[in-house]
């Protein structure tokens, strides 16, 4: 079966480096991804924006819109959702991500909720959602903990993501990671909300070995729950948070959730839903 993986990362991230050398063990290169796409039958995967500064991630000084670096060139089949920094978003910075939106590779944008202290239904984002209403592209938000203890996390609570979903129905978005570990209150605000969908990456860092060990143990109970409690399936995209884990470890990990008439639903046709330009570029 072909697979969208709706989440992955290629970005010159310190911390994704020392990850994949130690905790998944997995070779954050441009090949590595080449092969884990190939072994996984990823037909297409779509890369987070994000830029490191002198203050490691986050970074209040990096330039919008942060996009994909981690070494010359991206794999075929590699899409990107350019990530924002709030305290660089003038006209300029607006500007620029226009002009990104014009590219067809670009088939979303990012925003780090708990990275950067702003709520998602801040004024300063609203010049972000009518660039992606004008551009029919969605915004993925990061929600749940995050991969960095400088986070904040009241600004990552998935229940925040409720006020900007009713206030911007002109906009489809994604709560990346279907906000982990607060995952039911997450399902709600998919289930509520039309407009809002949900990635089910980063749920976990490491080998197959601890995929495994976590499905055998009641650690994603909260998991199962939420899936069930929200029982939108047709709303939920696959992602694996790549380097973080091995994808196609990951997938065979998240399908274990998937009830198996939902199967391509979830691991391919809501990806072409909800980001529309990736068919263009398969």
């Amino acid at each position: 079966m072909k697979i969208i993986d709706a989440h992955i990362h290629f970005s010159s991230i310190q911390s994704f480096k020392d990850t994949g050398k130690d905790l998944s063990r997995v070779d954050y290169t441009k090949e590595g991804l080449r092969k884990e796409m190939k072994d996984g039958d990823i037909a297409f995967a779509i890369g987070m924006g994000v830029t490191e500064g002198k203050e490691g991630f986050p970074d209040r000084q990096v330039q919008t819109p942060m996009g994909l670096d981690l070494d010359e060139g991206s794999p075929p089949g590699l899409g990107v959702c350019p990530g924002i920094n709030p305290f660089c978003l003038d006209q300029h910075a607006l500007d620029r991500l226009e002009t990104k939106l014009q590219e067809p590779e670009t088939v979303g944008i990012k925003i780090y909720l708990g990275y950067y202290p702003f709520y998602a239904y801040n004024d300063i984002y609203q010049p972000v959602y009518d660039l992606a209403a004008a551009y029919e592209v969605p915004v993925v938000f990061h929600t749940g903990d995050t991969y960095s203890e400088r986070g904040l996390l009241k600004y990552s609570h998935p229940l925040t993501l409720d006020e900007v979903a009713v206030s911007r129905r002109d906009v489809n978005f994604v709560m990346a990671h279907l906000g982990d570990p607060w995952v039911l209150t997450g399902a709600e605000v998919v289930y509520k909300n039309r407009n809002m969908f949900a990635d089910l990456s980063g749920w976990l860092v490491g080998t197959k070995k601890e995929l495994d060990a976590r499905l055998a143990d009641n650690h994603f109970d909260h998991v199962r729950h939420a899936l069930t409690y929200c029982d939108h399936y047709e709303k939920l995209l696959f992602g694996s948070d790549w380097p973080l884990v091995p994808i196609k470890d990951y997938a065979e990990f998240i399908g274990a959730f998937i009830p198996s008439k939902h199967v391509e639903d979830v691991f391919y046709e809501n990806a072409c839903r909800v980001f529309p330009r990736i068919e263009k570029l398969m």
